[in-house]
Order: C-alpha cells, then structure tokens, then sequence
C-alpha cells in the first residue's frame, strides 16, 4: 500500500491586485497554491497544473484531514505519470472559487464581510493572468509545461495562446475553445437551479442557510453530463435501489436517482453557491476562437500534446480535434490522442494506462529536450 504523503496549502498575497477583462480590480489578490517536488537549479522542470469546476490546489498527496488524496492523485507523484522526483509541481486554486484564493467567499476589506456577488465577474484569461504572478512569486520563468483538463484545459490553451514565452509545452485534456448553445445551457440551468432557492438571497446568504437544494440539483445536472450513457447503464443501468418494483409515488425508485442524489447532497458540504455561478460563468464566456487571430497565432510556441476520450460527450473529441487542426494549420508542433474510456468527461480524472503513457512519454521527452 503506498505511504500517505502529506501535504500543506500555501497563501500569497498580492497587495497591488489584479486588473480583470471586465475593468473592475480585485485588491488584494490572494492565491492558495501547493507544490510538490523540488525546483532544479535552472528553474527548467516546473510544470503547472490546471483544475476544473470544482477542484482546488491539493492536486495531489494527502491534508492531514482529507479521507481522499489530491484530485489527480493518480497522476502526480513519485514515479508517476507526472513525476516528483524529477518535476517541480505547482498547482493554484483559480480566483472565484472557494479553496483559499481571493472569490465570493473570502473577506472584502471595504465591509469585513464576505464579498458574495460583490465580488467581480472573472475570466478564464483572469484565471490566468492570477497564475502568471503567481509563477512570478515563486520565481519561475517559463513552465516546463501546463497540464489540465476541461476547465483547467481551458486555462491551459489561454496560457500557451495569451502568454506563449512562458510555456515551453501545453497538455490541454478532454477540453474546448469556446462552448455551443448546447454547453451553455447546461451551465444556465444549473445557475438558475441556485438562484431561484429562496435561500440564494441574492448571494448574501452567508451567515445564514445557504441554497443547499438549487446547489444540489445544479450538481445532479452537471454530474449527469461529467458521464457517458455507457457508464450509467453498466454501473446502475434500471436497477430499482432498495426495492423489488415501483412504488408508484415520487420517491426514488432506481439506483441512478439515488446516486445523483448522494453527489447533490455530498456537493453541497465542500462548495460554495456563488463560486459555482462565478466558474460556470467564466467557462461558458471563453472564446478562444474569437480571441485569436494570425498574429497570435503565429507566436505560439509551445509543443502541444491534446487528449480527448471517446465517451465524452460535454466535450467531445470533435471539439478537441477542432484545436488540433487549428495548430497543425499554423504548422505547430502538435499531437493528439482520443483514448478510449467508457467513462465520459470524467475519463480524464479516473486512472487510465493509455492517459498515463501519453503524459509521461510527453514529459520525458521535453526534460530530454531541455536537457540536451
């Protein structure tokens, strides 16, 4: 059984703040981050990790308080696809969540209250730009690479687009360059679902109950496209949950309603309302395509490994072709893989030889590289 490792989350804080897309200014800006490996003496093996939705700095190793390790575990460690023993790791949690850096939850000094929807609206470009003072604190030059997957994808593709003298190499997974009607709705709905519950109070409901229940079922909705339509059947497929036949009322009869339910319930204890509309918001506002032209298209010069997997059905591999085909046109340095996995957009979270073999032979290759 492998030796639990335990970790620390780490604050900076930047007094001078952050000028955002929109014009407004987060000050002061606070970024929770953690780092795992060592730094090499030419600052060339430090590699950036990118969350999604609802992850957080601990992307790997243990809090002495967690019942699970880091969410990408599985990937980061010793002899792992992305290994600290040889790479310095870093991973933030983005502005406007709820994992320690500055977002709706945290203090705003003008009041000593939580800013709640006084907090600016962010981009994924703002996400970004936090993470560029962030590499400049801990004194870091260029990333060996920028690895995440759907919206840490995203910020991955804005860092090697909007900053490309600071990334040798991008790993954008199971990701988009902008979304469809169709993404977008998904996300509205799962707004709505918060702000039409009584308790939302127009995001002032810290202090109080805060909107469990829209929380909940904007979870069960997201979650719903998180699988694949494979998964759900060999995992619950019509199986009724604790009974032998219907029970004709609106309770929950099937397996599937019950697990949704859990992840509504469980969601609720470890994120915040308004960091879940401030995230959804920034995601379905990327637009890369529209943000990109010749010229900076032109100056991209990162190396671009691309992953997409065949059951990913919120993004699916047509999307992360899509990306592909961009750079190839530009002649860009590019490979991509769609990996088979039943698994749906949560593929790239979940422990995957294939995934595993594309980023490790990708990593080495760039140390060898650097090294040379």
């Amino acid at each position: 059984m492998e030796e639990k490792v335990f970790v620390l989350t780490h604050k900076a804080l930047f007094e001078e703040g952050l000028a955002l897309e929109s014009g407004r200014f987060i000050q002061p800006l606070e970024i929770a981050y953690e780092t795992y490996g060592e730094l090499n003496p030419d600052k060339t093996n430090a590699i950036l990790i990118c969350h999604a939705l609802s992850g957080s700095a601990n992307a790997a190793f243990w809090h002495r308080d967690a019942r699970k390790p880091g969410w990408w575990d599985v990937y980061i460690g010793p002899g792992k696809a992305i290994d600290t023993d040889k790479f310095f790791v870093v991973c933030s949690n983005v502005i406007g969540g709820c994992y320690g850096s500055s977002g709706p939850t945290t203090i705003n000094p003008a009041t000593g209250k939580p800013y709640g929807l006084e907090f600016p609206v962010v981009t994924i470009n703002d996400m970004v730009n936090a993470q560029v003072k962030l590499m400049d604190y801990l004194g870091i030059d260029k990333w060996l690479c920028v690895v995440g997957g759907s919206m840490g994808g995203m910020q991955v593709l804005s860092w090697a687009f909007h900053h490309p003298d600071r990334v040798r190499a991008a790993i954008p997974i199971a990701t988009t360059m902008q979304h469809t009607a169709q993404q977008i709705a998904f996300n509205a709905v799962g707004r709505q679902a918060i702000m039409r519950d009584p308790n939302w109070n127009q995001g002032n409901y810290y202090g109080s109950t805060p909107p469990y229940q829209g929380l909940a079922v904007a979870r069960m909705i997201g979650h719903i496209t998180y699988l694949s339509d494979e998964a759900m059947n060999i995992k619950f497929a019509r199986r009724l949950r604790e009974k032998e036949k219907y029970g004709y009322d609106f309770s929950i009869d099937f397996e599937i309603e019950s697990y949704l339910d859990y992840q509504g319930d469980s969601f609720v204890r470890r994120f915040d309302a308004n960091s879940y509309l401030y995230l959804t918001k920034a995601i379905d506002y990327f637009d890369l395509s529209s943000e990109i032209g010749p010229e900076q298209m032109e100056k991209v010069e990162a190396e671009f490994l691309l992953i997409s997997f065949s059951s990913d059905w919120l993004y699916p591999p047509s999307q992360v072709e899509e990306i592909a085909k961009l750079l190839e046109s530009y002649n860009k340095d590019v490979s991509y893989c769609c990996v088979k996995s039943d698994y749906g957009h949560d593929s790239f979270l979940i422990y995957n030889k294939q995934q595993e073999r594309l980023i490790k032979g990708f990593l080495e290759h760039l140390m060898s590289e650097v090294e040379k």
